[in-house]
């Protein structure tokens, strides 16, 4: 993941404080808190948005069914108003506000408490963004909780906006099913993201392996593990919830969620396969560095054993003897060098056979 510049509540602010204490622990990731109201029935649709958490008080329904969305977790004010308003239990108040939470099902009277992640992939730096999305699902209300607004869930807007869609029939179960389908279809578009990077890093392995190379594969393999790590839980939750009949999800939803749950499957052991080739491509990494030193090894031993002969003549003609063959002749010299050049030549032409002076 990249590293970020923004405002970071960190988690020892909390240290002391009495549990469901609403302290926001994570990145400050909108400037200031949104909270859109889409109120729907067979009928028709509503759609409310409020600046201010004041604008909400006077707001009395409209229609059966209704979804709230709250963009930016930063302001307790906001948490605890829809607290109030919900009857929202102060420890769920406080894991929506602590965006640092492992995705979980928690379970109530009155309503049903899941947390998720929504990713996003940031083309510019190749790299995965992630924020936490908190679900809270009623009898007849779905409140969803992010940390910024990322468009995510526009098209599951679109299918309540229109006018014969099938969706705004079905009870806000369905409503809470399409969110957690979103994410979970988001998942596989992440999948193929590391799935591209992976292929690209493995070319690179193989034709020009640097450190800045490495840097990389241990980069896409810590993403890959953060991927996983908001997928496998979710998975276990998914499939609780398929097979629990806890009364906030019919029967026919149900079917839906097994559909979810086996798309979990489904990224989770793609997502074991793209790991598995990055784990490969540090070995093809090590591999390639290593046969690239013994190449240049093997080069300089032979430019080294090239020189040895000429060592050898020249050691031998420099000795402090009064009698030396060619010692005394005019063309000695050209001689001596004829005979280290040849040497040279000899050998040279004998590696290049054993394929010793060539790199590949």
């Amino acid at each position: 993941m990249r590293k970020s510049n923004k405002k970071r509540a960190r988690p020892t602010r909390k240290l002391g404080l009495p549990p469901g204490s609403l302290v926001h622990i994570g990145e400050i990731k909108t400037e200031k808190p949104s909270i859109t109201l889409i109120e729907y029935d067979s009928h028709g649709i509503t759609e409310t948005r409020f600046e201010d958490i004041e604008l909400s008080r006077a707001h009395h329904a409209t229609r059966e069914k209704m979804w709230l969305n709250v963009y930016g977790l930063h302001d307790p004010a906001v948490m605890a108003e829809i607290g109030r308003r919900f009857k929202l239990h102060p420890l769920v108040q406080e894991d929506i506000l602590n965006t640092q939470q492992r995705p979980k099902s928690d379970e109530y009277a009155d309503y049903l408490f899941i947390v998720g992640r929504c990713f996003d992939f940031d083309a510019e730096t190749r790299s995965l963004n992630s924020d936490q999305v908190s679900i809270v699902l009623g009898r007849n209300f779905v409140l969803t909780f992010q940390e910024r607004a990322t468009g995510a869930f526009e098209a599951v807007r679109e299918r309540l906006r229109a006018e014969h869609g099938a969706m705004r029939a079905h009870g806000t179960d369905y409503l809470a099913y399409a969110i957690l389908d979103t994410l979970v279809d988001r998942y596989f578009v992440m999948l193929d993201n590391l799935s591209d990077m992976a292929e690209d890093l493995e070319d690179a392995a193989l034709t020009r392996p640097t450190p800045t190379l490495l840097a990389e594969i241990n980069r896409v393999k810590h993403e890959a593990l953060i991927l996983r790590r908001a997928v496998w839980p979710l998975r276990e939750i998914l499939n609780t919830l398929a097979r629990a009949d806890n009364g906030f999800f019919s029967a026919d939803t149900r079917l839906y969620l097994r559909d979810i749950y086996d798309h979990t499957v489904h990224v989770l052991e793609s997502l074991e396969s793209v790991r598995d080739l990055l784990a490969d491509l540090l070995d093809i990494y090590l591999s390639s560095v290593s046969n690239r030193l013994n190449t240049e090894v093997r080069i300089l031993t032979v430019l080294t054993t090239l020189f040895m002969p000429a060592t050898l003549i020249a050691g031998i003609f420099g000795m402090n003897f009064h009698e030396m063959p060619l010692l005394d002749k005019p063309d000695g010299f050209w001689v001596a060098l004829s005979m280290m050049v040849g040497a040279a030549a000899l050998m040279a032409a004998s590696f290049w056979r054993r394929n010793w002076l060539r790199t590949r």
